[in-house]
């Protein structure tokens, strides 16, 4: 990235590449970590997004909707409709239809759900402080409030420009 930077600026001595210096260090260390794959989780046959919807099951306690799970887990319907449908194969996810309205569907884990996520969820977090290890607690504490803020703003700016 730093080079990156300096390539602009030879080119463009003027310019304020200082946004550019943070917004393309989140989005490189975001590609870093999706080739990764998260190993823990890629042993356990499970993507990233599968089980984010696993671990919305798990954490929340109770059944959510198709509906629920994206926007817990920010992702579209379709998405969500697609990995539900993988997950119910594999005997992780259930389903449930409504009493009073047959188009909504009530979804929860299984015991083989709920005892993968248990399972792995210790081990995946062991991973993510070996990814993390190269900084200290102090470190981590003040990247993951700076970006906690930065995340806070975007929602905001950026859930003002949907509606």
């Amino acid at each position: 990235m730093a080079a990156v930077v300096r390539q602009w600026q030879a080119v463009q001595p003027g310019l304020d590449t200082g946004p550019m210096e943070i917004i393309g260090r989140i989005n490189r260390c975001a590609a870093l970590l999706q080739q990764a794959e998260d190993a823990p989780l890629r042993r356990a046959g499970l993507s990233r997004p599968e089980f984010d919807l696993l671990g919305a099951l798990r954490r929340t306690g109770h059944e959510l909707t198709p509906g629920d799970l994206a926007r817990e887990t920010f992702s579209s319907g379709a998405a969500v409709t697609k990995r539900l449908k993988q997950l119910t194969e594999r005997g992780l996810v259930e389903r449930r239809g409504d009493t009073r309205d047959r188009r909504v569907v009530h979804l929860r884990l299984t015991d083989a759900g709920r005892d993968l996520v248990d399972g792995i969820l210790p081990v995946q977090l062991a991973y993510e402080t070996a990814v993390l290890s190269g900084l200290d607690g102090l470190e981590q504490g003040e990247l993951a409030a700076l970006l906690g803020e930065l995340l806070s703003q975007l929602e905001g700016r950026l859930g003002a420009l949907r509606t």
